[in-house]
């Protein structure tokens, strides 16, 4: 009993081990700790470099080993609908949670002039999103989509060219092998990675949770906790009842400890596969749907774009009440998740997209942006972790009920 234990959380337990030590170091040495940043910088440096080739050869050659090319129509057409379905929850959750506990009460906020942007509209935002100019610039963890775009197509080109195509299919599926044991290697050193993290995390910006903001922390970060633990139970359960519950929390807190302490779903991708192989996803299901939600399924952040939305209401003098109002919001919320780019600072072409498209002045960007910094770290392990119970829903409905047993 006890070694099936461990075996099952024992990696888990080092990792939580590593994030106290790091935080009780940081509440003790203040901003002194930073000299231990380094360590936590060579594992999210790890992280970024494995994700790109990563991300292509978990999309490309799950692509490329379906017979049926139906089958990933249905698995994207599936991953979207759910995609959209548990960002409204979360949204529906924060805003519930405005409704009850005002966060901009009492909140003292000195307006300076923000950033606009780089003057881009939205037609040449989307290009620059999903495609590139240059063959090398899709080597870069900046270029997500485009990738993952390349990925999908290259699969289906390797699917569909049958003999001829064998070799490159199988130097496919060879090279994610590869790929999924490099994340192996590099997780042996997460411990220490991330607990250096949590340190200089705890040591710079703990005390920024008690200035005026406190609020605005004290709404979101038992919110998104209470979405993790009790809203993804309920999601792993409708996926895979009692076994697919136990199969969730027995392997998803290394990833959700990964995507706090990193502040990147991108960076939490090679851990989130690994996980949900463990749990028994489907291999086509979970390295199409895991990278492809790391960019745009945001649970988290549809969470904090309500958020910003009504601190900022209240900022300027605008009621954050009825229907039509709050349907709004929720849309905005979906769109500045998507527009998210899944590495660390990537919320603020979401921050700006709120702010735009409600007509509100540049001053008040910074202010949306200071509360997504302040939640960022809850806001993307329920994003991370998000894209794997939803993976296993996916699963559900692909695969029926017992998708789970014949996996086993």
């Amino acid at each position: 009993m006890k070694s099936s234990f461990l075996k099952s959380y024992g990696f888990s337990l080092s990792l939580l081990a590593a994030m106290l030590a790091g935080s009780a170091l940081g509440l003790t040495f203040g901003e002194r700790v930073q000299v231990i940043k380094p360590l936590g910088d060579i594992f999210l440096n790890l992280l970024f470099t494995v994700v790109v080739p990563m991300v292509f050869f978990s999309i490309s050659s799950a692509v490329a080993g379906m017979s049926d090319t139906r089958r990933l129509g249905k698995i994207l057409g599936v991953m979207i609908a759910l995609f959209v379905a548990t960002g409204i929850i979360s949204s529906l959750l924060m805003v519930a949670g405005v409704m009850i506990f005002h966060p901009a009460q009492g909140l003292t906020i000195q307006l300076s002039a923000g950033n606009n942007g780089d003057g881009m509209g939205v037609a040449d935002r989307i290009v620059r999103a999903f495609t590139v100019s240059d063959f090398g610039e899709l080597f870069s963890r900046k270029n997500m989509l485009a990738l993952i775009v390349i990925a999908l197509i290259v699969g289906l080109a390797a699917s569909t060219v049958e003999k001829k195509g064998q070799a490159f299919r199988d130097w496919l599926a060879s090279g994610n092998e590869v790929m999924m044991k490099v994340i192996g290697y590099v997780m042996l050193y997460a411990p220490i990675g991330l607990g250096a993290y949590f340190a200089y995390l705890t040591g710079v910006f703990g005390s920024e949770l008690l200035g005026t903001y406190g609020r605005v922390v004290l709404l979101y970060y038992p919110l998104a906790l209470f979405y993790f633990f009790a809203g993804f139970s309920v999601y792993a359960w409708l996926a895979a009842g009692s076994a697919g519950l136990r199969a969730f929390w027995q392997n998803i807190i290394p990833v959700s400890l990964t995507a706090w302490g990193t502040g990147s779903s991108v960076a939490t991708i090679p851990v989130n596969l690994d996980a949900a192989k463990r749990i028994g996803t489907p291999e086509d299901i979970r390295e199409v749907v895991i990278p492809i939600g790391a960019t745009i399924h945001m649970d988290g952040s549809c969470m904090s774009a309500i958020l910003k939305t009504a601190v900022l209401f209240s900022v300027f003098g605008m009621p954050f009440e009825g229907a039509a109002t709050i349907a709004i919001a929720i849309g905005i919320a979906l769109l500045s998740g998507t527009v998210m780019s899944g590495i660390p600072g990537g919320g603020f072409l979401g921050e700006m997209l709120i702010v735009t498209l409600y007509g509100l002045p540049p001053e008040a960007l910074p202010v949306a942006a200071m509360i997504g910094t302040l939640v960022d770290p809850p806001a993307t392990m329920v994003n991370a972790t998000g894209d794997n119970v939803v993976s296993m829903m996916v699963a559900r409905v692909l695969g029926g009920k017992d998708w789970l047993k014949k996996s086993v």
